[in-house]
């Protein structure tokens, strides 16, 4: 493990807040995935990939995608039962990892530079230990990993509803108590360590991100679904067997950028650095009053570390700089 650095901020483009890339329904394996694109403006861009956490959608990686275009033509994939694709089968970590390498080969881009947050972080984990050919490099964006102290992580209080039977309704008959305002409101509050930094526009586009999830009956059930299945890899990562997250984490072999706030409240905040430590070629920053989403909260921030990073795969990286945040 070594430090991040930072590619130089002019290479970026003027700051601005562009709206949700087009997305579009592609029917792969008798159902429909949601994907948006983000067109390249670079002659050179490479191809990209960006995978959400529980609950988000492709949408919360508008701003980053936007900030790389000249570098990575990206996409950003609905996982199965989140944000407009339709819902799946099985909601486990494994599931969802086919669902990404199912993408890549049927979209033919790969090796992709894969992106995941948090949920999305543990299967790009999966997907770049099981397939190194399909990555080039890997950012993980507080990644969930595995950890067994609910108290550090405000989804601890959720551990009941586990065990409740059919605890999907229960879910359900949550949501409808709550108005769109305001989940929306405490679902920023819970991923986001400085609110002033997310703009009207964003907080409007999380407001209608919340009433398409209103609309979805499914959705109670695939959010709880994918929790139960998290967890349960959470517990299986100490057990012996291959399907530890922490010894396919090891097996990655791809360079790593992994991203983490001081300030998460969703994955405990010791699990970014033992990210890092345990993938070999890794670099780590560490990010003082920023929480579980830095890619929304301090999009610029993030882009100049994986310029950092693609400038390092290139072979140019010496010129860089390594920030004191970075840990």
């Amino acid at each position: 493990m070594k430090r991040a650095i930072l590619g130089p901020d002019h290479l970026l483009p003027a700051p601005s807040v562009p709206p949700p890339w087009p997305g579009r329904e592609v029917h792969l394996d008798g159902s429909v995935t949601y994907v948006r694109d983000t067109p390249a403006t670079g002659p050179d861009a490479e191809p990209a990939l960006y995978v959400h956490g529980l609950g988000g959608s492709s949408q919360n990686w508008t701003d980053l995608a936007g900030l790389l275009a000249e570098r990575l033509d990206g996409q950003a994939i609905d996982l199965p039962g989140f944000g407009r694709s339709e819902p799946g089968q099985r909601y486990t970590i494994p599931s969802f990892a086919q669902r990404v390498v199912r993408w890549i080969e049927h979209s033919d881009r790969g090796p992709v530079h894969l992106f995941g947050n948090s949920l999305g972080g543990s299967v790009s984990v999966h997907v770049a230990a099981l397939r190194p050919d399909l990555v080039r490099t890997l950012t993980l964006v507080s990644p969930a990993l595995p950890f067994l102290d609910f108290r550090r992580s405000l989804q601890g209080r959720m551990l009941p509803l586990l065990a409740v039977p059919r605890g999907e309704r229960l879910a359900a008959w949550r949501l409808a108590q709550l108005a769109p305002e305001v989940m929306a409101q405490q679902v920023m509050e819970s991923c986001v360590a400085d609110l002033t930094r997310i703009s009207d526009q964003r907080r409007q586009e999380a407001l209608e991100e919340i009433r398409v999830r209103y609309e979805a009956e499914h959705y109670a059930a695939a959010y709880v679904r994918t929790f139960r299945g998290l967890v349960a890899s959470f517990l299986r990562a100490y057990l012996p067997g291959s399907g530890s997250l922490w010894r396919l984490a090891a097996a990655v072999r791809a360079p790593t950028l992994v991203v983490g706030g001081r300030q998460d409240r969703l994955v405990d905040v010791r699990v970014a650095p033992q990210t890092a430590r345990v993938i070999p070629d890794s670099r780590l920053m560490l990010l003082d009053g920023v929480g579980h989403v830095a890619q929304l909260e301090v999009p610029r921030l993030v882009a100049r570390a994986v310029l950092g990073l693609l400038a390092e795969t290139d072979g140019v990286g010496t010129a860089l700089e390594r920030p004191d945040m970075a840990g």
